[in-house]
């Protein structure tokens, strides 16, 4: 489930790096990059279905070994190039992927979760808070680092959604309770957000990284 995928990743994203070396044209190199993506996840389908007992390869650790692949094989300035030509469709698929972890979601499962949900956004709330305030303090950051930086971390990201997916995908059939639960807890993200941005917001006034108008 780990080190396959990272196998994966990193054997179509070593020879990817090699072309984009010789590509000096950006739309060329998006197109290269396009087509490593397509043939990572190709691989990764193919192994799933003949090499696998079954589907538990994790994608995107794939995308991951990929990406950190090629990168390092290209300069920074042509990276970023491809990076901001890239980012359109990076959106885009980041929304197709957000929509369907939601689409067969019932909103009804963050009651049928009961007491998971509130636990879920309390224990990874303070994990947040108190583990970066504590990292923050053993490496000597400035005191508004060490009070304001957890906060700063408890809005949601993506990818902690798509491997609740996963997780969901891995349990389902056989543990339909368990996934009931981790359905909830993707529901409960949405109440999270509505909390978790607006504290995200006072701790970077708190810091003095941003400054509101009156």
């Amino acid at each position: 489930m780990i080190f396959l995928p990272l196998l994966i990743g990193a054997a179509v994203g070593i020879p990817t790096g090699y072309i984009l070396k010789k590509i000096k044209n950006e739309k060329k190199a998006v197109l290269v990059m396009l087509a490593g993506v397509l043939a990572t996840s190709a691989v990764g389908i193919i192994c799933n279905k003949y090499l696998m007992p079954s589907p538990v390869l994790n994608f995107m650790l794939m995308g991951m070994a990929f990406s950190a692949a090629f990168s390092n094989m290209i300069t920074e300035e042509q990276l970023e190039k491809i990076t901001k030509a890239f980012n359109p469709i990076l959106g885009i698929s980041m929304i197709i992927v957000i929509l369907n972890l939601g689409a067969p979601l019932n909103y009804h499962a963050v009651f049928g979760a009961g007491i998971y949900t509130f636990v879920y956004i309390a224990v990874r709330a303070a994990g947040k808070y108190f583990g970066a305030r504590l990292g923050a303090r053993v490496t000597g950051l400035d005191e508004k680092v060490q009070k304001y930086l957890g906060l700063t971390l408890l809005p949601h990201s993506g990818v902690s959604l798509v491997f609740t997916g996963i997780a969901v995908t891995t349990l389902s059939g056989s543990s339909d309770e368990c996934t009931q639960i981790i359905r909830g807890t993707i529901a409960a993200a949405v109440i999270n957000e509505i909390i978790a941005v607006i504290a995200a917001k006072k701790g970077f006034e708190a810091a003095g990284e941003i400054i509101t108008e009156k």
